[in-house]
């Protein structure tokens, strides 16, 4: 990825809050018939070794965990925010009229090695997990005890878990930095307005 200086995201807190708050990672690996994406939710355990790890389950069908078995260097890209960026939003475009259409965009690779974890235990604490997080907001957030013992079993064994442990974070905040400060809110302000808030408010985090 070509990241240039003033869009480098090093802090180690960001790169989490990207990774946790846009959990549906693309998992890139590379096998004999060539480079291959899966698109997971995973949850990410920072205190796992040195930089953390990602689990996430696949189904027993899908023939990744038979092709990549534990060892398998991979990576895995989350993307956060992000929207285009018209260079009408910026109030020196009017002046000058040398300003260009862009895209703004946060985005993370997790580089790892994956390990294969087909064991019930695991997959069935994963899942747990994964419900638990992401039916929070629900006023009747569903459990896995709402449905029958032996329909989940099933549905579990039908599954295996994966787990990456990372080696390296790497981030870039594409965020107008190279833009004037005037330039950089008028663009947020444009991007609020439209209902992209959260990438508005990351650009003004950065002023």
């Amino acid at each position: 990825m070509y990241i240039p200086p003033h869009f480098a995201q090093t802090r180690p807190e960001e790169l989490h809050r990207i990774v946790r708050e846009h959990p549906l990672g693309m998992l890139v690996t590379q096998g004999e018939g060539g480079l291959d994406a899966d698109h997971l939710p995973f949850e990410f355990d920072p205190g796992a070794g040195s930089l953390g790890a990602l689990q996430a389950h696949v189904a027993r069908a899908n023939p990744l965990w038979q092709r990549c078995p534990t060892g398998t260097p991979v990576m895995v890209v989350f993307r956060g925010a992000e929207a285009f960026i018209s260079p009408s939003w910026y109030p020196s475009k009017h002046e000058a009229h040398r300003q260009v259409p862009t895209w703004n965009y946060e985005v993370v690779h997790a580089h790892g090695t994956l390990a294969v974890r087909d064991d019930e235990r695991f997959v069935r604490g994963l899942v747990a997990r994964l419900t638990r997080r992401h039916e929070a907001a629900e006023p009747r957030p569903w459990r896995m005890g709402d449905s029958a013992p032996e329909f989940i079993d099933g549905l579990l064994r039908h599954i295996v878990g994966i787990e990456i442990a990372i080696t390296s974070l790497v981030g870039k905040s594409k965020l107008s930095q190279n833009k004037d400060l005037r330039d950089r809110l008028g663009a947020a302000d444009a991007l609020a307005a439209r209902g992209q808030t959260e990438l508005a408010q990351r650009m003004r985090d950065t002023c």
